[in-house]
């Protein structure tokens, strides 16, 4: 009996799915593309249509960078390569050096001489070497000859405020790089040692380094021959000095010989012994055994001696040697040369720097690169856009 108002819902047979639905099998199944990849068509695509903003990149770096290579200052390199000093090139200084090797010998009394070292380490090849090298380097050295430079000064000139003295001063370091002596090999520091200077023309350059070497060379002349008149001036004031000294013993030794002699004549003649005595004693204070008539004598030659290399031999030794000082003179217009050259002072072919090529070549790269991040940075933002 049906309820009023109640509605009942009749069981529904299950929807059966048609036979004929194609089945979907994983492999027809392909992703599709998400927004933000990129296709390498579109991107070569984007490049191509931004090919005139490439080449216009391109084209304007290139022609910066050739107006930049030919109007930037240009520097030529000249060079030297010396050695070690052989002894044909400083054998007239060593010459006058070894004068002097009689005043530093000692001379000894059984006639042996005990050779003195003192004046080897100035004829040393390696010494002279290195007191090039050391001049080369020096800055005071660089500065003192860039001060008379023409092409340092004309350099100089250009400075905007020649009155700032931090300018100046940077200046200056930038020129002593300029003038530069260095190893071959860094590791033999006594080998050979290449010498370079730098300016603007090819010519400058090579003017500048043989007249620094120039300049250097007269500072280890004016430094080698100070040196030696400095050694021979030191062992002059000591030879002086012994000599005052060994004089004043001499005098002292000759003073007391004389009044003993004077105390022995005047006992001798109190005891009236005239001639010497055969069997008296040679070992009393005063030696009257020699007789009144011997010790008259002895004090007569006493009151006469002059040279008191008599009562000191080695005085006369030290007054040879001072005697010869007087006679050697130094002779500081020799010529010598504290390096051997492997290389002479040559001009360069090509400059150091500015390197056109390179640097027009690496003005196309810029540019080419430049156009392209443009480009492919004005395709990635519009597709997202």
């Amino acid at each position: 009996m049906p309820f009023s108002g109640v509605h009942v819902s009749q069981p529904q047979p299950p929807t059966q799915h048609s036979t004929e639905q194609a089945t979907v099998h994983p492999h027809y199944y392909y992703p599709q593309q998400q927004e933000d990849e990129i296709d390498l068509r579109e991107l070569f695509a984007a490049l191509w249509q931004g090919k005139w903003i490439i080449i216009a990149c391109t084209l304007v770096c290139t022609v910066l960078a050739i107006v930049y290579a030919l109007i930037a200052k240009e520097q030529w390199s000249s060079t030297a390569k010396i050695a070690q000093p052989q002894v044909s090139d400083y054998s007239e200084y060593q010459n006058q050096v070894m004068q002097f090797q009689p005043i530093f010998d000692v001379y000894q009394d059984d006639g042996t001489v005990l050779v003195s070292n003192a004046l080897q380490g100035l004829t040393q090849a390696n010494s002279l070497y290195r007191l090039f090298i050391d001049e080369f380097n020096s800055s005071s050295n660089k500065k003192a000859f860039l001060e008379t430079s023409p092409v340092f000064q004309k350099d100089k000139d250009l400075l905007d405020d020649s009155s700032n003295e931090d300018s100046v001063r940077k200046l200056y370091y930038d020129w002593y790089k300029l003038l530069s002596i260095k190893p071959e090999d860094a590791k033999q520091l006594n080998s050979t040692y290449v010498m370079t200077a730098s300016a603007e023309t090819s010519q400058d350059s090579f003017d500048m380094l043989k007249s620094y070497i120039q300049f250097i060379d007269e500072k280890v002349h004016r430094k080698v021959i100070n040196n030696l008149v400095a050694t021979i001036s030191s062992k002059e004031n000591e030879l002086h000095q012994q000599s005052i000294m060994l004089t004043k013993q001499a005098q002292q030794r000759l003073i007391v010989e004389k009044e003993r002699s004077e105390y022995a004549l005047t006992i001798a003649q109190a005891a009236g012994v005239t001639k010497p005595l055969q069997n008296f004693g040679d070992k009393e204070l005063f030696a009257i055994n020699l007789g009144s008539d011997a010790l008259k004598a002895k004090v007569e030659a006493l009151s006469k001696v002059k040279n008191l290399s008599v009562i000191e031999p080695r005085l006369e030794q030290l007054n040879s040697k001072l005697e010869q000082i007087e006679k050697l003179k130094i002779n500081d217009g020799i010529r010598f040369s504290a390096y051997s050259y492997l290389e002479q002072p040559e001009k360069m072919v090509f400059r150091d720097k500015p390197k056109r090529a390179v640097i027009t070549f690496f003005g196309l790269l810029l540019g080419g690169g430049i156009g392209i991040v443009f480009v492919m940075c004005r395709f990635v933002f519009t597709r997202k856009k």
